[in-house]
């Protein structure tokens, strides 16, 4: 009997030890180190959750359509989520859930920046001195520049997810100042980009046309014939003459 005691305790233990090995090594729930969503997101939601989800889908109005950053989810908001989701070969139903999100996560970093692109890349005017010295506050400039990267994490994608350089992104006014740039310049507030990359200039601006960006300026257009400018301003001006545009 106390042979058997002992067989039955020591099962036990070795059961018990199972169980607490399975409850060490059971997965977590997922969350994201920059912003994780807790609800599913449709038309008619609103609130700070949307305006996220907003600024990550900024990149896919469609052709020279603009998305607002405004936490309202309405058929503009919907038209994007389902334009990112076909871009990912997701179920283009226009509803934010678990595999949108989940794409989202896997799509940006820590600090919420798309993995294609950093924010030492959009601070190069003068050598990448902060995000001060320009109109806005500092927290606003960067999160012009935050919705910069995500609507040209879209363009690359578009373009087959080859690279695009960034050789000119914020400047502080003294920056503008010495590079000649125009008083009203969009580089000012972070909400530009110059690019070149493997693709042609014209190849660029084109394809800008369809993320959100509202200035674009390429070959043909004064100064603009060794880059492409685009930028998130919200009516369109564009002008590439050499490109058609």
């Amino acid at each position: 009997m106390i042979r058997i005691l002992s067989i039955l305790g020591l099962f036990g233990a070795l059961l018990v030890g199972s169980v607490a090995t399975q409850a060490v090594t059971a997965p977590k729930a997922y969350a994201d180190g920059c912003y994780t969503w807790s609800r599913t997101l449709s038309e008619g939601t609103s609130g700070e959750d949307v305006r996220q989800l907003q600024i990550r889908v900024a990149g896919y109005p469609a052709y020279g359509g603009h998305i607002a950053a405004d936490g309202a989810f309405g058929p503009a908001t919907k038209a994007a989520v389902q334009r990112f989701q076909s871009a990912y070969g997701l179920g283009a139903d226009g509803i934010a859930g678990p595999a949108t999100f989940s794409k989202i996560y896997a799509l940006q970093d820590d600090d919420c920046t798309p993995i294609h692109f950093t924010y030492a890349e959009l601070d190069d005017g003068c050598g990448g001195s902060g995000w001060d010295g320009g109109p806005l506050s500092a927290a606003a400039t960067k999160a012009n520049a935050l919705q910069t990267m995500w609507q040209l994490e879209a363009m690359r994608h578009a373009l087959g997810d080859q690279p695009l350089t960034i050789t000119s992104g914020f400047r502080s006014i003294p920056c503008n100042n010495s590079v000649g740039g125009a008083s009203s310049s969009q580089h000012l507030y972070g909400r530009a980009a110059d690019l070149v990359g493997v693709h042609s200039l014209c190849t660029l601006a084109k394809q800008a046309r369809y993320h959100g960006f509202g200035g674009i300026f390429g070959p043909g257009y004064p100064g603009h014939d060794d880059h492409t400018h685009v930028d998130i301003r919200t009516s369109n001006s564009w002008s590439a003459p050499n490109c058609g545009i």
